[in-house]
């Protein structure tokens, strides 16, 4: 494993079935992948390797954060039934822990993202990716797969631990600064947080705005006397 890589077990979940055609409802009966492929090849991605379908991994109860993609496709328009995407892609490796005779081996995988601003259904929760791989056999939901990534910019987070983590690394600032450490700029809202948090304490750059709001909210209740 390269030292730039992390590595993730997640559980398989079934997906809307779009990707692959499989949805008895689905406006694309051969499937979404099938229909994209030809449209990424043109712009250089060639997904002839892997299967017409995407494997939907859940990593409860962590969140993904992912950044600089290998690839990524502005505002692409595959089909007139809905307006373009944009789509970015990692490269990663997979295996199937399902198969217990030795060591299960390892193939190569893509993450695959439609960017959800541009992605009118079909979202999938924050815990779960969808992966391109080759032909892997007969999977089932519950499945377990692991997962390596290059953990610079595929990170799996767990905003809970995070919260309280930034609750105590803010305690004694906000102790020792009382209301002006919430009025003097570098905090008053999450907006004016992050980037000092980018000098500061950059990890928990990861929350949302609105996981910064509550914990800049919690701080307040807790460590100011008035």
């Amino acid at each position: 494993m390269s030292p730039r890589e992390s590595c993730w077990q997640g559980r398989l979940v079934g997906g809307h079935g779009v990707a692959s055609g499989r949805a008895v409802d689905s406006p694309y009966p051969a499937g979404t992948i099938a229909l994209q492929r030809p449209c990424f090849a043109a712009l250089g991605l060639d997904l002839s390797g892997f299967a017409a379908a995407t494997l939907n991994l859940d990593f409860s109860p962590g969140e993904w954060r992912l950044q600089q993609p290998d690839h990524r496709f502005e505002q692409l328009r595959w089909t007139e039934l809905h307006p373009p995407e944009t789509f970015s892609f990692w490269r990663c490796r997979i295996r199937h822990l399902a198969r217990t005779e030795g060591s299960p081996p390892w193939h190569p995988a893509l993450i695959y993202y439609p960017h959800p601003d541009t992605k009118q259904v079909h979202h999938q929760p924050a815990s779960v990716l969808e992966v391109l791989a080759p032909p892997l056999g007969t999977v089932t939901p519950g499945d377990r797969f692991e997962l390596c990534l290059d953990s610079r910019r595929c990170r799996l987070i767990q905003p809970a631990r995070l919260r309280a983590q930034l609750l105590e690394f803010l305690k004694f600032r906000v102790l020792a600064a009382q209301e002006a450490f919430f009025t003097g700029g570098a905090a008053g809202d999450a907006a004016a947080l992050r980037p000092w948090l980018q000098q500061h304490w950059p990890q928990a750059c990861d929350l949302s705005d609105a996981d910064l709001q509550l914990t800049l909210e919690q701080a307040r209740f807790l460590y100011t006397e008035g």
